[in-house]
């Protein structure tokens, strides 16, 4: 009688959502747990949370989790629309609109929080 071989497939690894910190990536998540058009928090290292989104086209995005206006940690469950074209979320507090790519207030100029770059691997 003749063994042959066990056949195996490949292993399939699930693609990871990881967000730069200074010169590090750091993986957040599998992109598997995000849905598109909502956000979900995520403890960094150094203990600030960021607020992860997926946009309808796949782009995850990440910004910090602090409404300044507030001062609570609430980002993460704002509103997801798109204005001129861009995605931002608006704080479920007091509604203020922030640019998900670079962080910027779109209704004061003079308030940003800290847009983290982001990649799939």
């Amino acid at each position: 009688m003749t063994i042959a071989p066990e056949q195996t497939a490949p292993v399939k690894t699930e693609t990871q959502v990881q967000l730069r910190l200074g010169q590090e990536w750091f993986a957040l998540c599998a992109l598997s747990l995000l849905t598109p058009g909502r956000g979900v928090a995520a403890l960094l290292p150094d203990g600030r949370q960021a607020a992860v989104f997926l946009d309808r086209e796949g782009t995850p995005y990440a910004i910090d989790n602090q409404d300044p206006f507030a001062g609570a940690q609430v980002l993460s469950r704002g509103l997801v629309g798109s204005s001129s074209g861009g995605p931002f979320v608006a704080s479920p507090l007091l509604k203020q609109r922030f640019d998900l790519a670079t962080g910027r207030c779109l209704d004061d100029d003079s308030v940003s929080v800290t847009a983290y770059e982001v990649r799939l691997n």
